[in-house]
């Protein structure tokens, strides 16, 4: 039965019961982690061989990566994640170890020097601002308020952004430089993009010139099941189609593919844009490392074979989302307390309490010793209005943590829940 079907006798019958459960969760003195999306170990082994991968170090244009070589990476990383992101080699740049590097360097060149020559600093145009779909990246949202950039939350609906908010506000104000885009297995909702979300985004009219979208595929080829997976629209060509082809700036990177602290990364962009950013990017630095990149490119050479490891990570981490969305199906449903996504691919799963539960939900499993993402982040500024949205990451526990931690997780819910319904005062008996 629903709660809000229950008398409050009932519900504080119940309230008590669960108490005495939760008391005994603090008594097991656990220490679990579910706050970031970290591959676990037996992920990064699967990977282990990259680093006897070279036996020599010279790649295919035949330049010896120890020493300086291309700024814009190898070819075979190039050619790697032109497969990824669906545009030509020659538009791509491969980089170091950091997608977030990446997109925090492109907007602290377009705040300082603008997008394209003559375009104008960002920072000279006045109190800029980014359309931000929220639930979100908080490390995008990090990004963005570093640099004093005012954030306006769209709220994201099943197929991606709501359009009709993202359309109004970028054709009327010329301060609006951008948008944050997780488009596929959104960060934390799970979400894809739908063709006709992809196509708006790509049409849709800009008042500011140099309105640029921040396209960052971190999940691309993260699918839980190859066969029954998600499918991304290019968005790269349907700018193209609608003339705007310097709008889209395109990310992804290794870190969850191979090793997370030491991957490779990569951009994709526009040639008008390649080339500012490649002129930009030559006073920064002389080459990135391109040992690292070869050595990953003997292990990956072509999108087929990150398929097969991706395929491997799906083994391990199919059982931990089905933990995930068992406990939320058995225990949380059943009393239309809160509603989740059921992603197909990606690192985290959603959860939305009743309004004005999130953080007592986070509290209650911080002092039980579990810690969780803190509610809010996944919103600018760290401030969820409704305060109901949860990011779970379940990837780095075991099997056996991760029940646990979803037992407390959800009992934590249904004692927020209560407190909430019954309007109760912190009970001491929980805190």
């Amino acid at each position: 039965m629903e709660f809000s079907q229950m008398a409050p006798q009932e519900l504080q019958a119940l309230y008590e019961v669960l108490t005495k459960k939760y008391q005994q969760f603090k008594a097991q003195g656990l220490r679990l982690n579910m706050s970031r999306g970290k591959p676990s170990g037996e992920q990064l082994d699967l990977c282990r061989c990259v680093n006897q991968t070279l036996t020599d170090f010279i790649c295919e244009n035949g330049e010896d990566v120890r020493n300086y070589s291309s700024l814009a990476g190898i070819p075979e990383a190039r050619r790697l994640f032109s497969e990824i992101f669906g545009v030509a080699e020659t538009q791509v740049l491969a980089a170091g170890s950091s997608s977030l590097n990446l997109m925090y360097d492109t907007v602290c060149r377009a705040f300082v020097h603008g997008v394209l020559p003559g375009s104008g600093p960002w920072h000279q145009q006045g109190k800029i601002k980014f359309l931000c779909p929220v639930p979100g990246y908080d490390r995008h949202f990090a990004i963005t308020e570093s640099f004093g950039i005012e954030m306006i939350t769209v709220p994201m609906l099943d197929d991606g952004p709501d359009m009709e908010r993202v359309e109004e506000l970028a054709a009327k104000d010329d301060l609006i430089k951008g948008i944050w885009c997780v488009p596929i297995y959104s960060n934390p909702d799970g979400i894809t993009y739908s063709d006709q979300v992809v196509r708006r985004i790509a049409a849709m009219p800009a008042a500011a010139q140099d309105f640029r979208v921040f396209w960052d595929m971190a999940y691309c080829v993260h699918h839980l099941d190859r066969h029954d997976r998600d499918y991304l629209l290019n968005i790269y060509d349907e700018c193209v189609k609608c003339g705007h082809q310097d709008r889209p700036y395109l990310f992804a990177s290794t870190s969850k593919v191979t090793m997370a602290g030491s991957g490779i990364s990569a951009m994709a962009m526009s040639p008008a844009n390649f080339a500012w950013t490649l002129e930009q990017l030559s006073v920064q630095t002389i080459c990135h490392d391109n040992v690292n990149q070869l050595r990953h490119l003997r292990l990956l050479p072509n999108l087929a074979a990150v398929e097969d490891i991706m395929d491997k990570h799906a083994v391990l981490l199919r059982p931990k989302f089905q933990v995930v969305l068992d406990a939320l199906e058995n225990e949380i449903s059943p009393y239309g307390i809160g509603h989740w996504h059921k992603p197909k691919g990606g690192y985290f799963i959603s959860v939305f309490t009743e309004n004005g539960c999130a953080k007592r939900v986070v509290s209650l499993c911080h002092e039980a010793g579990v810690e969780l993402t803190p509610a809010g982040a996944t919103y600018p500024y760290g401030n969820d209005p409704a305060d109901s949205n949860i990011r779970l990451a379940p990837t780095y526990a075991s099997l056996a943590d991760l029940a646990a931690a979803m037992e407390l997780f959800c009992l934590a819910i249904k004692l927020a829940a209560i407190e909430k319904i019954l309007g109760l005062e912190t009970s001491p008996d929980v805190l």
